[in-house]
């Protein structure tokens, strides 16, 4: 996988690199987004409850844009998760 479909996948661009479909790739970003907005609810649910749709979305989609996580497992990103947490909230 190149890096302009890690981009695209994450949020960073909206470029879609060669030898994908806009359409694919915005299943898969959708389905990044989904694993890591379950993952950080079942580890953090008072933030989520405390947030409406569109703050959670906003902030799963801007921790995802910006996190450094490189791991294929989600439940690794709950470390990440927390890291981000502390920078924004710095």
């Amino acid at each position: 996988m190149s890096a302009g479909f890690y981009d695209y996948v994450r949020g960073r661009s909206d470029a879609v690199p060669a030898g994908y479909t806009e359409a694919g790739l915005r299943a898969y970003r959708h389905l990044v987004y989904l694993g890591a907005s379950q993952m950080i609810a079942s580890h953090h649910p008072a933030l989520r409850q405390a947030l409406d749709d569109g703050q959670w979305r906003f902030l799963i989609e801007d921790f995802v844009r910006q996190s450094a996580w490189t791991s294929n497992y989600y439940a690794d990103l709950v470390g990440e998760f927390e890291a981000y947490l502390a920078r924004v909230s710095a």
